[in-house]
């Protein structure tokens, strides 16, 4: 890894592979225009007219806020049904909810209604959060950093993935499945260019359940991988 150059490597094949910039990132978050929801129908009605960038906040951005070091809970409709609403069996349902196994955030939009509806249809009457723990809908846009720190060669992976900060993993690992044609991590993007030596990690990086990890928990499983298969001589 090398901070500052714009030398690029070359691999087996005479081939140069322009190196890996290493990129940082930073959420401006504000409160939407949305009136705030005090109870489970409202939520219901806000989230079937609310942006995309708001639900996309509300699943996969909060795992790059300060308060997801040890997580409970995955996206903030499950934080609110358990402690506003207290309702154990729609938090349950809402937290298993993986938004990157849905093709596009207008699924997962309507699965999120789905199971709210269902819940309002079982209990007797609707569920109400107090007026100081009305849900206020957000968004927040992603404001990006050059770090001037590059990675050379595949060889190197593992080692600038663990000298990363969370918010730069964040960025090429999790924000990056926005800008990737494929909806991929920028890693397995730039190892394409490698072939032979990109694939085995390509592969491994496409199987982590990445979701249900803090960002913390997901450099420690990209580090072990990558160094297994590099030291394997790519066999996993």
């Amino acid at each position: 890894m090398n901070k500052g150059t714009e030398i690029t490597d070359e691999k087996k094949t005479g081939v140069s592979v322009t190196p890996f910039e290493i990129k940082d990132c930073a959420l401006i978050v504000r409160i939407s225009d949305i009136i705030p929801a005090i109870n489970l129908r409202e939520l219901r009605e806000r989230i079937s007219s609310c942006p995309v960038d708001s639900l996309y906040h509300h699943f996969c951005e909060t795992v790059v806020r300060p308060s997801f070091d040890d997580p409970e809970f995955h996206n903030d409709f499950a934080i609110w049904a358990r402690r506003a609403l207290h309702d154990h069996i729609l938090t349950e349902r809402l937290e298993i909810l993986d938004p990157y196994a849905f093709s596009n955030i207008e699924e997962l939009r309507k699965e999120l209604l789905d199971i709210i509806g269902d819940r309002l249809s079982e209990v007797p009457f609707i569920p109400w959060a107090l007026n100081e723990n009305a849900f206020f809908f957000h968004s927040a846009t992603t404001v990006i950093f050059n770090t001037n720190i590059t990675i050379e060669r595949p060889e190197d992976l593992g080692q600038a993935i663990s000298r990363m900060t969370t918010s730069s993993l964040y960025y090429h690992f999790w924000e990056a499945r926005r800008r990737t044609p494929d909806q991929t991590d920028d890693f397995s993007v730039w190892l394409r260019d490698w072939n032979d030596r990109g694939e085995p990690l390509i592969a491994a990086y496409s199987e982590v359940d990445f979701y249900f990890m803090s960002l913390r928990e997901l450099q420690d499983k990209l580090v072990r991988i990558t160094g297994r298969i590099l030291k394997n001589g790519g066999d996993r």
